[in-house]
């Protein structure tokens, strides 16, 4: 018998309480998941217990069985605990279904192939802007960044566009840590904001790593939130800007906004 229809044959024969019981356990394990996915970042094991509501050594427990899944994983150094591997991609899994991917992948994916241009799409995650898409251009940008990395919000040009035009209540978490981390100061950070939202769009130059510049724009939806922004990168080292290609590439956010039905898209 194949193992699901042995699995399943299991479930239907196992008495009403043991099913229950799993399913309470899931349902247990869910609820720690998301209490860390508000928390924003790395937590210990007390904040994470405290904000589940549970008693520590059950959340300890639960984790345990999150962190051999890859659902959740432990610092080794500091012992606090964030979302592992497994999450992050379950959570794109899901971000690829939506309407919005396919628009991205069919129109700036045209955009690459027609023009050579570098460009990455990112997502605001519970860690911060996380790559979720990448269209490498011609010649190759040689870099670290990849699908899954993890972007400054202060510091790379994605994450002001979040900064400008996403929630707070998205951004603050990532964005307190960062501060502390920075001598900007909070009527600095106003003024940056104030300019993107006037212009629609962000630049960065060797902030995120020596010799990459970057241009962001952001895909609104229906809502007028951006869910997801598309970055142009250029690399000193390989080409200078096509301006062209960059106003090209700001339309075509425009025109993927309207597409989901954001009013300032027409």
């Amino acid at each position: 018998m194949p193992a699901y229809y042995r699995a399943m044959s299991e479930i239907s024969e196992a008495p009403s309480g043991q099913r229950r019981r799993g399913i309470q356990s899931v349902e247990i394990g869910l609820q720690v998941l998301k209490v860390m996915n508000a928390l924003g970042g790395p937590s210990t094991l007390s904040a994470i217990a405290q904000a589940a509501g549970m008693a520590a050594p059950q959340v300890h427990r639960y984790l345990q069985s999150l962190i051999a899944s890859e659902m959740a994983q432990q610092d080794a150094e500091t012992g606090r605990y964030d979302l592992g591997p497994a999450a992050l991609k379950l959570g794109l899994s899901a971000l690829a279904r939506t309407d919005a991917f396919r628009l991205v992948d069919t129109l700036i994916g045209s955009f690459v192939a027609r023009t050579g241009a570098t460009v990455q799409v990112a997502a605001l995650g519970p860690s911060g802007p996380t790559i979720v898409r990448w269209y490498a251009g011609q010649p190759a940008i040689t870099t670290s960044l990849t699908v899954g990395s993890i972007l400054s919000l202060l510091h790379s040009a994605t994450g002001r566009v979040f900064l400008a035009f996403a929630p707070e209540t998205l951004t603050d978490p990532v964005l307190s840590a960062e501060l502390r981390r920075t001598p900007m100061k909070r009527v600095d950070l106003d003024r940056m904001c104030g300019l993107i939202r006037d212009e629609g769009r962000a630049h960065a130059s060797g902030t995120v790593m020596p010799g990459l510049e970057g241009f962001a724009f952001p895909i609104f939806n229906l809502q007028g939130t951006p869910v997801l922004v598309a970055t142009m990168l250029v690399s000193d080292a390989v080409r200078t800007v096509d301006h062209a290609a960059v106003e090209e590439l700001a339309a075509i956010c425009q025109q993927i906004g309207q597409q989901l039905g954001w009013p300032g898209g027409e």
